[in-house]
């Protein structure tokens, strides 16, 4: 039966390089792994069934000729090798089926004097395409795409021949007619990654239906060739040559189960395609909006094929086993109520057919008039006029991005996948403040503002006149499931990208020219409102009850990834520490840095936007402020205790759960320890030290990210809160703990905070370990000092070994402590408690003891200024966000390579093409130092668009290597930004085009907007979530 394949299908894109250790390898292969700074949307591995496969080389070696071509062989391929390129490329932001990638595929020529080369549909892509070829001989050319079909797999790259300089250049001539069953084949072409691979095979059939490759884009109304060649990754847009050298079709997909199956694509509509643009005519395209399958006669008779005309079509078409038959009708299109699914097609325009090919023919040359067809449905004739409408119509060729999202009206590529009306406005890369709480992607919205938007005209207008920070009601569908109705309140950041650009497809340059729309609306100066809290019932005490008053909801976004946070949007509670100040404590793994959009949601009901005062070097706190005189709510100070809580003692826990309900019961204080969060290596990023941690004896704790620990008199003893930790080897994901933080040690900072002083901390530029007194004995802490440890702390016998020195740019004078040092005091007082190191935020020399190869020394050690650890400076370049070595960085790594440290980096990128990765240490450009970021900003400034340049890096590892790259200008600008107080948002964009510099923000470049991967590469430039 010739029913679509029920075995999945591959595409002929290669498959990345998986990263085994969480860390980035030294090379990266064109289309490397992601990791988790990357500034780019998160690909679910299930949305990629049937694209990529692992290719076993021993099945590829085994399937080559086991013996010498022929001598006519060997001159075919000789002759045809010289027309094949290898094609590297990105896709350079998401679009329709397509997401932002990094790939490499093959094509072929197909006129040398014009420079038109073939590949695939789904290499060309339907949206933004950045990519070069390389010949034979090993000459590079760019290439840019003229045409790629709205539904059929394939798409013709223009070239410059007269770029090609040490070969003759050739065209490989296009044959459909030789495509036979029996035919002995070649496939040509770029398999796995190589750079030339010669695949043989024998064409088994004609008749097969197009492959599908699940939710992404997959070719339809057309058959297919079928073959045994065994090609894999890479051989996309290959060449299928036979004896005489000509290509009789295209190399397009195959199975995805192991077995060594290949799908080719028939050349007569490619072969069109290129005629009209080698005559300078435009390539209509005419559609009824209706899938249509090939079905054997047998499947035919069950529909309603009569005898008669079964006997008919097997006279007219003596060698074919199929018809067609509709199987898919579009809600609203033009066979809308005029054909149903099941139909079976006899006659179009008077004329009997039963092949795509001919159908395509009529529907090409019928755009914007009528066509007749014959159907069979159930035995009966129905006889139908339908409107061929333009396929290109309804074949998006814009997209407007705004807010950190990106839209155009839906394809009908889309539709037809999800058998939809082709209508409606496509959230194509769900980014910034049109971040979904569903992460898949697929959706349609339906209303913004009250207002709706049934197509991406009136979405703009509507989206026009919102002004920046304003909260809108949002309605939206799922493409999967159109009955139900999703609403939801977003944000509207309108000043980190101020613009809404729209980009428009151009096929004479290849290129997707943008405008700008529109620029932001100011905001609208907010108000007071008034609120009530809820009522806490069934608590031990009134004053626990009370503290719901102290409790706020916070929301933190972040427009660009830095310091290695893996994720651009986090929400949880946060303590009101001063209601008259609008002073609130929040954990770090929500507030990461201060380059964010925060907003403070009071009572469920007042919602104030805030703004961070305080991040704490090393304790997973920080202090973030609302403006009070907007609040009208009976708020309350949370009065902080400066007891400390021991182990077992009672206490009261009130938490938020996982969906921001409060949750509370009476436990106990199980244990109170050192935190020892494992160090990410893979991306390194904030996390706890130094820092004692609480736990309790109730599920609740684990199941809330937010809350308290009160005593009886209402007393906060601790805040609870959500510590980031390392990434899983197994599941790629971040663990989160959730843990108590003592209010004692936060007391001196809020403290001074609420007196108008900026706290000017001091730490030890260490990391410290607890261990116990037999580890202390073997590594000479005297039998004394362990005596006095038993009486200093009698619940935990404990002393602390320095495990890591955080690197520090400026040389320690005097006393520095070393990795293996066991400290005993600190300014004369026994450290047994990790509590106790507090003494060090307040000096800049600490007298310490402390044990050193057994030995007992006396020291003055120095402490280091905590005000310079957060990042105030990040430059955007070629798709990497660039900054200096974050905190982390410093705790990781004994020696720092450069100033210029990579964070993150966007899919489809420049630096994700040519493998720059997160974790890099950039130490020269084009050969010159590049020792910081003004050095390294001045170097890449000078260098001219879309030329190569080279960087030579280091890896964490502290591997050196040198990557060459080319700069594109036009869709990854260099931007930079810079902390700056007299800013609204605090922090200052500047652009750099042609060696100039400009405030702001340019029209030109994609929204490179952040994702939650789980890895660190992103998607890394503004508004990556």
């Amino acid at each position: 039966m010739n029913g679509p394949s029920t075995v999945a299908a591959r595409s002929k894109r290669k498959e990345p390089p998986h990263v085994s250790d969480g860390r980035h390898p030294k090379h990266h292969r064109a289309n490397g792994d992601l990791s988790a700074g990357d500034n780019t949307p998160d690909i679910p591995e299930d949305d990629m069934e049937g694209e990529f496969e692992e290719f076993d080389e021993s099945r590829l070696q085994a399937l080559l000729p086991t013996g010498p071509d022929t001598a006519e062989w060997q001159a075919t391929i000789e002759s045809v090798v010289r027309n094949v390129v290898s094609i590297r490329f990105c896709q350079t932001c998401s679009f329709d089926t397509d997401p932002a990638l990094t790939s490499e595929a093959t094509g072929f020529v197909v006129d040398a004097e014009r420079g038109y080369i073939l590949t695939n549909r789904h290499v060309v892509g339907s949206g933004p395409f950045w990519g070069y070829c390389i010949f034979d001989n090993h000459e590079e050319v760019d290439a840019y795409p003229v045409y790629r079909d709205p539904v059929h797999d394939f798409g013709i790259l223009k070239f410059d021949p007269k770029a090609i300089k040490y070969m003759p250049v050739a065209a490989l001539p296009l044959r459909p007619d030789h495509a036979k069953v029996g035919v002995e084949i070649r496939v040509v072409g770029n398999d796995a990654g190589e750079k030339l691979s010669i695949l043989s095979g024998v064409i088994s059939r004609l008749d097969r239906n197009a492959p599908e490759y699940g939710d992404g884009y997959s070719d339809f109304n057309t058959c297919y060739y079928q073959a045994s060649a065994a090609a894999s990754g890479g051989s996309s847009g290959s060449p299928v040559v036979n004896i005489d050298g000509y290509a009789v079709a295209l190399q397009a997909g195959g199975r995805a189960d192991g077995a060594s199956t290949d799908y080719f694509l028939p050349l007569d509509r490619p072969l069109r395609a290129l005629k009209c643009l080698q005559e300078g005519k435009p390539i209509t395209r005419g559609d009824i909006q209706c899938q249509f399958l090939l079905k054997p006669f047998d499947e035919c008779r069950r529909l309603g094929l009569g005898a008669e005309w079964e006997a008919q079509m097997r006279k007219k078409f003596p060698k074919e086993t199929n018809m067609l038959v509709a199987e898919i009708v579009l809600p609203e299109g033009p066979s809308h109520q005029k054909i149903e699914e099941g139909d079976v097609l006899v006659k179009v325009n008077g004329e009997m057919l039963t092949q795509f090919i001919r159908l395509d023919d009529i529907l090409d040359s019928s755009v914007g008039g009528t066509v007749k067809l014959l159907l069979l449905r159930g035995g009966e004739e129905v006889e139908v006029e339908i409107e061929v409408g333009d396929l290109h119509k309804i074949t998006p060729d814009r997209f407007v991005s705004v807010s950190g999202g990106s839209f155009h009206n839906l394809s009908y590529q889309q539709a037809r996948l999800y058998g939809v009306a082709c209508k409606g406005v496509f959230v194509c890369e769900a980014g910034g403040s049109f971040r979904f709480d569903n992460s898949e992607n697929g959706w349609l919205v339906q209303t913004v503002d009250h207002k709706k938007t049934p197509d991406l005209d009136a979405f703009i207008e509507v989206l026009k006149n919102i002004p920046d920070k304003a909260r809108v009601v949002v309605t939206y569908k799922h493409l999967r499931d159109l009955h139900t109705l999703h609403t939801t309140i977003m944000y509207i950041d309108r000043h980190w990208s101020k613009q809404m650009k729209l980009a428009v497809r151009n096929d004479v340059t290849g290129l997707w020219d943008f405008s700008n729309l529109a620029d932001a609306l100011p905001a609208v100066p907010p108000v007071p409102r008034k609120a009530a809290f809820i009522q806490l019932e069934h608590t031990s005490h009134p004053a626990v009850a009370d503290l719901v008053r102290s409790f706020v909801h916070v929301n933190c976004s972040m427009p660009v990834k830095l310091d290695g946070f893996p994720k651009n949007r986090k929400w949880g509670m946060g303590l009101v520490v001063d209601a008259d100040k609008g002073l609130v404590a929040i954990s770090r793994a929500l507030v990461p840095y201060d380059l964010c959009d925060i907003s403070i949601t009071i009572a469920d009901s007042i919602v104030v936007e805030g703004k961070v005062v305080f991040l704490h070097p090393l304790q997973n706190y920080a202090i973030i402020q609302y403006d009070p005189k907007l609040v009208d709510a009976p708020v309350l100070s949370a009065r902080l205790s400066s007891e400390q809580i021991t182990q077992g003692a009672s206490t009261y826990f009130i938490g938020y759960n996982r969906i921001g309900r409060i949750v509370h019961a009476a436990t106990t204080v199980t244990e109170i320890f050192a935190v020892t969060i494992p160090a990410n290596s893979g991306a390194p990023r904030y996390r706890a030290v130094n820092v004692d941690a609480i736990t309790v004896d109730t599920s609740l704790s684990g199941q809330c990210g937010s809350g308290v620990l009160v005593a009886q008199d209402g007393s906060v003893q601790a805040l609870w809160l959500t510590y980031l930790g390392e990434r899983s080897p197994t599941t790629h994901r971040d663990e989160e703990y959730h843990l108590g933080l003592a209010t004692p040690t936060m007391l001196p900072v809020v403290s001074q905070i609420q007196q108008g002083i900026v706290p000017k901390l001091r730490m030890l530029s260490v990391e410290f370990r607890a261990i116990q007194m037999s580890q202390a004995r073997l590594m000479g802490v005297s039998e004394e000092w362990i005596h006095k440890v038993s009486l200093a702390n009698t619940a935990h016998h404990q002393l602390f070994m320095v495990t890591k020195r955080t690197f520090e740019r400026k040389e320690q004078e005097g006393g520095a402590l070393l990795e293996g040092d066991i400290l005993l005091t600190l300014n004369g007082q026994m450290i047994t408690r990790i509590s106790e190191l507090d003494v060090m935020y307040s000096h800049d020399v600490l007298d310490a003891v402390i044990v050193r190869d057994c030995k007992e020394l006396t020291l003055q050690v120095p402490t280091v200024a905590a005000d310079d650890v957060e990042t105030d400076r990040a430059i955007s370049f070629c798709g990497a966000i660039i900054h200096r070595p974050h905190h982390a960085v410093r705790q990781q790594i004994s020696k720092l390579f450069s100033e210029v440290y990579v964070s993150a980096r966007t899919r489809g990128s420049p630096s994700y093409q040519y493998g720059l990765a997160p974790t890099n240490f950039i130490t020269h450009v084009n050969g010159k130092p590049t020792p910081d970021l003004e050095s390294f900003l001045a170097a890449v400034v000078k260098i001219p668009d879309n030329t190569y340049f080279r960087l030579r890096a280091m890896t964490f590892d502290s591997v050196p290597w040198v990557v060459t790259m080319k700069k594109n200008e036009h869709y990854f600008p260099t931007m930079e930004w810079r902390k700056d107080a007299s800013e609204e948002c605090g922090w200052r964009r500047l652009t750099y085009e042609g060696g100039k510099v400009i405030q702001g923000e340019v029209t030109d470049g994609v929204s490179t907007a952040a994702d939650e991967s789980t890895e660190m590469d992103v998607d890394g430039g503004l508004s990556n979530e």
